[in-house]
């Protein structure tokens, strides 16, 4: 039951399926949301976004070459 919840907002999407090169890496994402939602389950998806683009705009725009823990990290003490 507890998986069938968490994984609910993962739901494959026709879009999903077709990504392009340019986009971000849907699978990082993905896994970054999923850490992010099991730590924080009271904060909802928008709120855990919302703290993901104050990190990279804390990290002078850029979240590539931070490491998927200091991103977790950094994101928590935002939440």
């Amino acid at each position: 039951n507890f998986l069938q919840k968490t994984s609910a907002p993962f739901s494959t999407n026709s879009y999903d399926a077709f990504i392009s090169p340019n986009t971000l890496n849907l699978s990082s994402f993905t896994k970054l949301m999923k850490k992010l939602q099991e730590i924080h389950p009271e904060a909802s998806r928008d709120k855990i976004v919302d703290a993901l683009l104050e990190v990279r705009k804390n990290n002078k725009g850029i979240l590539s070459g931070l490491s998927i823990n200091s991103i977790v990290e950094r994101t928590a003490v935002i939440l």
